[in-house]
């Protein structure tokens, strides 16, 4: 956090020194040196300047003669420059510098509650902590013992930073440290970090109990850093007014030799946990009281706190031992032990926070947590009030004050209760049903249709909602209508239709119409909610009371504060949970008009029946896909026998279920039923031939063109033409349009507004980018009208020049494009020539039929064309088509673009690549083909198409490698890539190569006098030469004396050429010289011949001596060479794994002016014995074992030829 002085503000200082300097002058420019030196914030500093020299310009600053008006015009214009209240200048003649005060400054008391109160009226720091240790750690130890604490800062003005972590320190955990604070301090220009301390003098209050901080915009400095801190750990909670918004350090400086001084916040904080500072701003309480009020405030605060776990153990063990979702309760009562009440002040804050946890787990609008503070009692039904009288007379007279039955015109009968009885016993149950069956279902059994009135039902009991809803079903079979589960008496209860009823059941065929009310609640909720889920009738009227059902109130002791808990479960017939909230009618009407909506939705119901029926029939003759219309058909009518169109209540909701139900069964979206109350016009009129005026109208209208920087093509069109119209005005478009951009080196083609039009165009606009020859194989599109196939292919002539088979373009595409434009784009992405950009287009329909359903106003838009792909014969998808690249809309024109540069660059890389393999890669004679890989690879949409460096290089990894057979070549990106250079070797003092040399070769006599030689790299010609002597006295002369060699070449990867006539002149007689290898170096085009050596520096180890060579998967390049030499030379015997099969020199090459490089093998060896290499396939060990067992191998082998020797 280094900061520097505005270069602006010393040369204000340098400049002013010169000028005629008066008092007020000097006093400015010594005040400005100050705050350059001293103030916190230096980067702020820079307005100055132009501030000082007008108010030395102005000459008003020279008028004022009193110093104290003259300190605070100072002051004003300091903190209006900087924006900084905190800084002032003060004339004080006698000032005297006060000294702080130290143990006065903490006071500590013991409340009621055994709730402590210790009040610090200056934060004092470090130093003086360590003089007065003891006494602190008596106040810290007597407070320790509170159960909770009030913290009184209130007139803390003062303080020392060094305090801070001290007191933080009390107030949390021994264990892990934490950073508090980050100070900048201006003077010594340093940063400090704060942070807890390890160990403290006296007891630690912890983190547990509760602590209150109380504040006051009095409160001032390392005080408000403690508050700051505390707040926002959630370790203390601030209660009374914003504190001053001081600094953590204040000096107060003398103006030069003046009797004016100035007071600047030389450092800085900025807290870890918020990012942000207390200073200037103060710290905001979270509770906002007058200072005087604080303390009542905070006794009847932690009154509320203490009572928090009292509350959440009341709540957890009712909701433990009732709520009725037995299996959320585990989650429930963790998540509420976990609940943070940190910033609970209040009950009601305290109810509404744990209201909002369980409702977040729970999801359960039933379960609710409030605050109440009248005595409004809960009262629960009481279920008495529905029982039934067992004396007949009684009986009859209840029966026939609860039900009212009438005969309404047309024959609807009408049937209205307010409430819903409660049998007990057997017997009544009999002589409840007896009653009912001749007072209502005798009079409706013949009605047409039935009304049942819940307008004024308040609820009742569940136990008879089985008996009314069984005489509304087909008795014949067992019907399931609902589900009880009470988990205080922890049954579950099935309510299923009874087996046998005395009168007459009125069936499931008529229709049943339910009238609700904003008063219907309780069981009458119910009633209405089972007739929706099980399909048996239509719900009329306002939307229920919503009344909570099955649930219990409870008020936890001591407070105001009660929770509601359901304990049972109305489960429905489709195994559904019902949390109440109000039924949804069918149809929302008043309450007053239902009866009439009834009559009117009763017969359009009349009519259902034949509208559902001829939907099916529709599909079956129009819709493209035959087998799917005969199930969708099928289904539609099942679902209308099953009830499932009852909540269908005019033609607008019917076609809205009938679009639902046809996407859903058909799985394709433009199927659509639609209300219109005019016959729609046919969206593919035959089209008007415009005539040759019109042409251009159309064309300036329809098309816009444009063209962008690097020779880009634009063509949008927001409509697809009928071919007619295209020929008709061919030569003005190709004049107006195609001509200008033909020739450009690439075309984006924009129908992100097209939504479609005519097909029929389609193969020309496609014929133009493409060959003439062969013609190109489009799509196959199936006609279920006419019931035909249609091959579509590119035209052999079209009007103008052809755009091309190999240049690049750009569809781009929205939600919007539908249709003609979405074949166009499906097309052109099927046949690999286009790249799609946009959206995901709307899945429209190539051609759709709009049918008129019977005489209603009702009317079927059928899709009647499908197509299949020319690429896989399979039918296009119906979802739309799928970008390439997905954007936004509006973003997708500047991505093509994007798009099209970096394949501008793709192309390049391709090229050159190629370029640098023909040139450098060792077997030329590998790379035909290769011309039209490259060719091939550059127009090719799917590699181009590759967004990322790396995984572009991997794919033209694979295709080299394909390619050329050459596992060796391999394309890689890396942005800061350093080629590896193998390092010369410095000049060394002996002691310092005589290190590095042991290092790099291992050296060991085994068992038996059996040599044993790793070596990891093969050194060379150059490097031989000046560590010869040090190899020659520190490994040879002692490999020299050994009867075998084992020569360790498993983990040798590296090597110079130059080096392996060395190796293998050790292992060879001095004549005649031998031929080993040939070099061919494919750059310079030159073979170079590779001969044992003549003289050595010391002794051969001869010919005759076992010589072994161990190898691995690992062993690579020279290492390779080596051994295949001495291999096919019989003069070694190799054991262990198949080698890499490396070169004998690989260069990784940068291409072009990229961050891609390409690794290229620029040398092969030829052996001299086989006429053949070891590169690419690798050495073929005499003995192949793993890596691992080789050595041990190897020592067997040579005392196998000892014992064979002896």
């Amino acid at each position: 956090m280094e900061q520097k002085a505005p270069p602006l503000l010393l040369m204000l200082l340098l400049c002013t020194l010169s000028a005629n300097t008066s008092f007020q002058h000097a006093l400015m420019l010594e005040m400005a040196k100050i705050l350059l030196e001293n103030y916190c914030f230096p980067e702020n500093l820079v307005g100055m300047q132009e501030a000082i020299r007008q108010a030395i310009n102005s000459g008003e600053i020279l008028e004022i003669s009193d110093k104290k008006t003259l300190a605070d015009v100072l002051t004003v214009g300091v903190q209006g420059v900087l924006n900084d209240p905190r800084l002032t200048v003060s004339y004080e003649p006698n000032f005297i510098p006060v000294m702080p005060p130290t143990l006065n400054s903490v006071k500590m008391d013991t409340l009621e509650n055994n709730t402590g109160y210790v009040r610090i009226d200056r934060i004092i720091g470090e130093e003086t902590e360590a003089k007065v240790g003891c006494l602190l750690k008596d106040i810290w130890d007597k407070v320790a013992h509170t159960s909770s604490l009030i913290f009184d800062l209130r007139y803390s003005t003062t303080g020392e930073l060094s305090g801070v972590p001290f007191i933080i320190s009390y107030f949390s955990k021994p264990g892990s440290l934490i950073h508090i604070g980050t100070i900048y301090d201006r003077p010594s220009n340093t940063t400090k970090e704060l942070w807890t301390m390890p160990s403290l003098k006296g007891t630690r209050y912890g983190n547990k109990k509760d602590v209150i901080i109380l504040i006051s915009k009095s409160t001032m400095g390392a005080a408000e850093a403690v508050a700051y801190a505390l707040k926002n750990l959630k370790r203390a909670i601030i209660v009374g007014e914003r504190s001053a918004g001081g600094s953590v350090k204040v000096q107060k400086f003398r103006i030069g030799q003046s009797e004016f001084y100035i007071t600047v916040p030389v450092a800085r904080s900025v807290s870890p946990i918020t990012g942000q500072s207390w200073e200037v701003s103060g710290v905001s309480p979270t509770v906002s009281v007058t200072a005087k009020e604080a303390v009542a405030t905070a006794k009847s605060l932690l009154a509320v706190r203490s009572t928090i776990p009292k509350v959440v153990q009341s709540v957890s063990a009712i909701i433990s031992e009732l709520y009725a979702f037995t299996d959320r309760v585990p989650v429930l009562l963790q998540h509420l032990q976990l609940t943070d009440l940190f910033s609970v002040v209040s009950e009601e804050d305290l109810a509404v926070r744990l209201n909002q946890d369980v409702q977040i787990v729970a999801e359960d609008p039933r379960l609710i947590i409030k605050y109440i503070q009248d005595d409004t009692a809960t009262v629960e039904e009481d279920s008495e009030l529905y029982n039934v009288p067992e004396d007949m007379d009684l009986l009859r007279g209840l029966i026939d004050r609860t039900f009212n039955v009438e005969i309404l015109p047309d024959n609807i009968g009408y049937l209205r209760f307010d409430t819903f009885v409660k049998v007990n016993s057997g017997s009544a149950v009999a002589k409840v049903e007896e009653l009912v069956a001749k007072k209502v279902w005798e009079p409706l059994k013949d009605t047409n249709n039935l009304i049942i009135d819940l307008r004024y039902n308040s609820g009742g009991s569940s136990a008879s909602l089985a008996l009314i809803l069984t005489y509304l079903h087909d008795i014949t079979q067992k019907h399931h209508f609902f589900t009880i589960y009470d988990r205080i008496q922890n049954t579950t209860t099935e309510h299923d239709s009874l087996p046998q009823i005395t009168g007459p059941s009125y069936g499931s065929q008529r229709g049943v119409y339910v009238l609700t009310s904003f008063c219907t609640a309780s069981t009458g909720e119910e009633f209405a909610y089972l007739i929706q889920s099980l399909h048996r009738g239509t719900v009329v009227g306002e939307i229920t009371s919503g009344t909570l059902m099955h649930s219990k109130t409870f008020q936890i002791n001591g407070t105001d504060i009660v929770i509601t808990v359901p304990f049972i479960n109305f489960i429905d017939n489709n195994g559904e949970y019902w949390l109440g909230g109000g039924v949804v009618p069918d149809a929302i009407v008043l309450a007053d008009e239902a009866v009439e909506h009834v009559r009117e939705i009763a017969d359009f119901h009349q009519g259902l029946r034949s509208l559902i029926k001829l939907t099916g029939e529709l599909l079956e003759k129009h819709y493209a896909v035959h087998e799917v219309a005969l199930k969708v058909s099928n289904l539609l009518f099942s679902k209308w026998a099953k009830g499932l169109y009852r909540s269908v209540v005019d033609y607008e909701s019917l076609a809205s279920q009938l679009t639902a139900d046809l996407q859903e069964i058909s799985s394709d979206h433009r199927l659509h039923v639609f209300n219109c109350d005019v016959e729609p016009e046919s969206l593919h009129d035959i089209p008007k031939i415009p005539t040759a005026e019109e042409a251009e109208y159309i064309i300036d209208a329809l098309f816009k063109i444009e063209l962008l920087p690097d020779n880009v093509g634009y063509l949008r069109f927001d409509m697809m033409a009928d071919i007619e119209v295209v020929k008709a005005i061919a030569p003005q478009l190709i004049k107006l349009v195609w001509s200008k951009i033909v020739n450009t080196d690439a075309l984006i083609i924009d129908m992100r507004y097209n939504t479609g039009g005519y097909p029929t165009a389609i193969p020309i606009l496609c014929s133009y980018f493409f060959d003439a020859e062969p013609l190109q194989y489009l799509y196959t599109v199936f006609d279920r009208t006419t019931n035909t196939k249609t091959d579509v292919m590119t035209l052999p002539l079209v009007k103008g020049q052809r755009f091309g088979s190999s240049k690049d373009i750009f569809i781009l595409t929205s939600h919007l494009t539908g249709s003609a434009a979405e074949v166009f784009a499906h097309t052109m992405k099927d046949l690999n020539r286009a790249t799609i950009v946009g959206e995901p287009t709307i899945g429209g329909s190539l051609s759709s039929g709009t049918y008129r359903i019977k005489d209603s106003v009702l009317y079927a838009s059928i899709p009647n064309q499908v197509v299949f792909s020319a690429i896989t014969g399979k039918m296009w998808n119906v979802s739309g088509v799928e970008p390439h690249v997905i954007v936004q809309a509006n973003e997708a024109l500047p991505i093509a673009q994007k798009i099209r540069a970096a394949r501008l660059k793709e192309r390049n890389l391709i090229v050159n690549m190629a370029k640098i393999i023909m040139d450098n890669y060792c077997s030329p004679e590998n790379l035909e083909g290769m011309k039209e890989a490259v060719e091939a690879t550059s127009s090719n949409t799917d590699v181009l198409n590759i967004p990322d460096a790396e995984s572009l290089a991997n794919v033209l990894t694979n295709g080299i490698q394909t390619t050329i057979g050459d596992p060796r070549l391999k394309v890689f990106y890396q942005p800061n890539y350093v080629p590896i250079v193998p390092p010369k070797m410095p000049p060394l003092p002996p002691e310092q190569l005589i290190a590095l040399l042991q290092t790099s070769i291992k050296l060991d006599i085994l068992e038996g006098n059996i040599g044993y030689l790793r070596i990891d790299h093969i050194l060379g010609e150059e490097t031989a030469e000046k560590v010869g002597p040090l190899l020659l006295e520190l490994v040879w002369n002692k490999i020299l004396p050994t009867s075998a060699l084992i020569f360790d070449l498993r983990y040798t990867s590296s090597g110079e050429i130059s080096g392996i006539p060395y190796i293998v002149s050790y292992f060879s007689e001095e004549d005649p010289l031998i031929h080993i290898d040939s070099v061919y170096d494919r750059p310079s085009n030159t073979t170079t011949e590779l001969f044992t050596m003549s003289t050595l520096l010391g002794e051969r180890y001869g010919i005759n001596k076992p010589l072994i060579i161990l190898t691995s998967k690992n062993t690579k390049g020279i290492a390779e060479d080596v051994a295949y030499c001495l291999q096919k030379l019989k003069r070694a015997t190799i054991v262990g794994e198949k080698t890499a099969g490396g070169s004998v020199k690989v260069d990784d090459i940068k291409v072009g002016d990229t961050d891609f490089y390409i690794t290229v093998p620029t040398a092969k060896s030829i052996n001299p014995v086989t006429g053949s290499t070891w590169e690419v396939t690798g050495v073929t060990p005499d003995v192949e074992v793993n890596a691992e067992d080789a050595l041990a191998t190897a020592i067997k082998i040579i005392n196998l030829h000892k014992m064979r020797h002896l």
